[in-house]
């Protein structure tokens, strides 16, 4: 499959910039037996009889799949039952790819416009300065020599810098709800720079990473097309600290340059509802006046924002990998009068609740936290972004489940028009999970 690229004059919001498939990418090891180790599709899977450790569909994706499996499927074998670190299992497959003649692949991203694997910055001087990559590659190292033995690897330097193409380029492989299945180095892509603001978006099917914009711009300059390469869901100097730690690098956009704070205390004028930032550097100072009815925040009010700012700090980080519904509950409590709807920590805890409430099947709670959460997600994600869609897509289905027809509607309609834009009506989001919902709402509403 060729890449396929589409350079319209405008472009138009809902555009395909770049469709690509990936250099080299490897399903998530937590995954296997669960997704086909080729498509990544969900089906009933058959175990590669050579190395008993990946799982096909059929055996057109195994025959698909076997340029970059050949090499390591006696080396999985021969290693089992250890489980190779994805990571050493990428980096396996990107040496073994250059030896065949894969530094001659080129991805392109306009009609004279490619990449080669070569082309992609390793950010080598940065990496050694890193201790935690330096450690990360020195354990991979020795992992290598045991899965692929020493006389595949290139020399340190070499091998160092392919490790840097690949920390610094690879792109997450998302399913439908923007959940991470796997890891991709996609060659064209790499040309697209980041923005905490972006005008496009990276959406896949299956493997296939679509480019799409999200945005109307003048005219396709890839120099101005911007993705976002982390959550954008967080306080300006976390996305900084994370993207030097990634990627080395600090973002400008004007997000990030901005002097409004995501931090807002709820205007205590009960008549007016508005937010009054507060300025992270400036916890010592009371915050300006509210800027709609110039009430001024009282000291104690001030003082208790700040504690209650604290210990939803301080329970998020406990919560970072498992949201627990009774501690969002607390924290919401405690916000309740103090933080305003659309302050980034209120926003986070909410999304906490949300998910957590659906995990444990507390439909109404889902639905209520859900509806709280929606101006919060789109002040930090903005019209058109794939998981403001995917919200919209899941509060619909939660409406629908608990027959709460009216809303169920509002939403999808809602997502809609947001997926439109971000995946298109050809992505099976969009044709094979909204669709149906959307039909199914509209059904019943027009029962009643």
């Amino acid at each position: 499959m060729k890449t396929k690229f589409k350079q319209v004059l405008p472009v138009r919001k809902g555009s395909v910039l770049l469709t690509e498939r990936p250099f080299v990418y490897i399903l998530k090891s937590k995954l296997r037996g669960d997704r086909c180790d080729n498509c990544f599709r969900r089906k009933r899977l058959l175990k590669c009889s050579g190395c008993q450790y990946v799982y096909y569909c059929n055996r057109d994706c195994q025959k698909e799949s076997w340029a970059d499996h050949k090499q390591e499927c006696s080396n999985l074998r021969r290693v089992s039952p250890r489980i190779v670190p994805d990571a050493a299992r990428l980096l396996a497959r990107i040496i073994f790819k250059l030896q065949r003649g894969g530094d001659l692949e080129k991805g392109y991203y306009s009609e004279t416009g490619f990449r080669k694997f070569k082309d992609l910055m390793s950010h080598y001087s940065d990496l050694k300065q890193d201790q935690k990559r330096m450690e990360h590659f020195t354990s991979l190292y020795g992992v290598l020599i045991d899965f692929i033995g020493e006389s595949n690897l290139p020399n340190s330097a070499e091998l160092m810098g392919i490790y840097g193409r690949m920390c610094v380029n690879g792109f997450n492989i998302l399913d439908p709800e923007m959940m991470s299945i796997g890891t991709g180095i996609y060659l064209g892509c790499s040309v697209i720079d980041h923005s905490c603001d972006p005008n496009a978006v990276a959406v896949f099917e299956g493997i296939i990473i679509h480019i799409r914009a999200v945005k109307d711009m003048p005219v396709l300059d890839w120099e101005k097309i911007f993705i976002s390469y982390i959550d954008l869901l967080n306080f300006p100097q976390d996305r900084q600290a994370e993207l030097q730690a990634m990627y080395y690098f600090l973002c400008d956009c004007n997000l990030c340059t901005s002097i409004q704070s995501p931090n807002m205390i709820l205007c205590p004028n009960q008549d007016c509802g508005q937010g009054i930032s507060v300025k992270q550097q400036d916890h010592e100072q009371l915050p300006q006046p509210c800027p709609s009815c110039g009430v001024y925040i009282k000291a104690d009010t001030y003082k208790k924002y700040l504690e209650v700012e604290e210990f939803t700090r301080h329970h998020l980080q406990v919560m970072k990998d498992i949201a627990y519904l009774d501690v969002c509950k607390v924290c919401l409590k405690k916000q309740q009068g103090l933080f305003h709807n659309l302050d980034l920590l209120h926003v986070k805890v909410l999304d906490l609740a949300f998910e957590s409430s659906i995990e444990m099947g507390q439909w109404e709670k889902a639905a209520e936290f859900g509806q709280e959460l929606v101006p919060g997600y789109q002040k930090y994600y903005k019209e058109c972004h794939p998981l403001l869609g995917i919200h919209y897509l899941k509060l619909g289905k939660i409406n629908l489940y608990l027959k709460k027809f009216g809303e169920a509607l509002d939403m999808l309609k809602s997502a809609e028009q947001v997926i439109r834009v971000t995946h298109g009506d050809r992505h099976t989001l969009y044709r094979d999970q909204l669709m149906p919902l959307l039909n199914e709402a509209q059904g019943e509403l027009g029962k009643t």
